[in-house]
């Protein structure tokens, strides 16, 4: 395979402003080191305790907040399998 070039009546990107010289067709082609990270696939001998998580805390007064129950009207959908009666009839 030859070299690539640009299609003709085009030209390559213009140089960029901080870099010492215009990038190759190659050097546009070949992706940064942090494209292409390193996979571990290494297997786990053993599981591990997890990190204490200094975010993970109680509610204020330790209790957990209490969720207010609302009443179920007759067309409310419901969780419950049932007879379907059509409309609320």
């Amino acid at each position: 395979m030859g070299e690539l070039q640009p299609a003709p009546g085009q030209s390559l990107p213009v140089k960029p402003r901080m870099a010492q010289a215009t990038p190759s067709p190659e050097d546009l082609l070949t992706p940064p080191p942090y494209a292409d990270p390193k996979r571990v696939d290494e297997i786990m001998k053993k599981s591990t305790p997890r990190k204490v998580d200094p975010f993970n805390l109680p509610p204020p007064g330790g209790q957990a907040p209490t969720v207010p129950v609302q009443e179920l009207n007759a067309n409310s959908p419901t969780n419950q399998a049932g007879p379907i009666t059509p409309n609320g009839q």
